[in-house]
């Protein structure tokens, strides 16, 4: 399938493993060039090796995405190192478990800390 996203740089967060992998490999192989943003360095680095041994290039940046302050200085990373960006997929999150039998207000208020409220930082940042 062609997406016409050829040299387009797009932000995964979340983008080493699970789904966001998922993500990341479609998009090479749509000939887009993604940025891998987490926490996860030994992930991280395992990919970006995999991707370049094989010819693909790709971009990425340690963040702990609960930190405003990282996810800026990622997006920055991006636009530092390609010039642009074309494209954010908010993947990361983290399936705590939280729910209406089994949270309280302060659980259900980290939960969307680390799970929702960067999706609206990296927005923020990259839309620029």
């Amino acid at each position: 399938m062609d997406l016409n996203l050829k040299d387009k740089v797009i932000i995964v967060t979340g983008g080493s493993k699970g789904i966001g992998l998922g993500i990341s490999q479609i998009l090479l192989k749509e000939g887009a060039i993604p940025f891998i943003i987490g926490r996860n360095k030994p992930s991280i680095i395992a990919v970006v090796d995999e991707i370049q041994k094989a010819g693909g290039q790709v971009g990425y940046a340690f963040a702990e995405l609960t930190d405003p302050e990282q996810c800026k200085a990622a997006v920055e990373n991006v636009v530092s190192t390609f010039g642009r960006i074309d494209g954010l997929v908010n993947n990361a999150g983290v399936n705590d478990g939280v729910g209406l039998e089994n949270g309280n207000y302060e659980d259900f208020m980290a939960s969307l800390q680390k799970s929702l409220v960067h999706y609206y930082l990296m927005a923020q940042y990259a839309l620029p």
